[in-house]
């Protein structure tokens, strides 16, 4: 029973999309080496960025105190940190290998691909 929940849970990460049109000037040889460089990075490890956050938020809230109802302003800070995910990286990475390859069909390069 563990390995049908298993299989079900263990789905590959889908490329997002990217408009090929975002690699139309590079020639054939520069394809290859944007591809390239996207293996690499797939290759070695997605380790996405972490982005540090701050948030500041302002409000009236009513109620009901010992002088009767009122409003009162209620300020909040907020700090943290934020990653994107991996799977979030790794799709769009893809995402950006499918642009190119499609733009090297385009243009008639022949690019090598590492398979998925």
């Amino acid at each position: 029973m563990v390995g049908l929940f298993t299989g079900c849970m263990t789905s590959a990460v889908k490329p997002s999309y990217v408009s090929p049109a975002m690699y139309q000037n590079l020639n054939c040889i520069q394809l290859q080496s944007e591809s390239d460089r996207i293996q690499q990075y797939i290759a070695q490890g997605v380790t996405p960025a972490k982005r540090n956050l701050f948030g500041i938020g302002l409000g009236l809230g009513g109620g009901f105190g010992g002088g009767g109802w009122g409003i009162v302003p209620s300020i909040s800070v907020n700090l943290g940190q934020s990653s994107d995910s991996r799977n979030t990286q790794l799709s769009q990475l893809l995402g950006q290998q499918d642009a190119i390859a499609q733009a090297a069909r385009f243009k008639g390069c022949s690019i090598k691909v590492a398979p998925k």
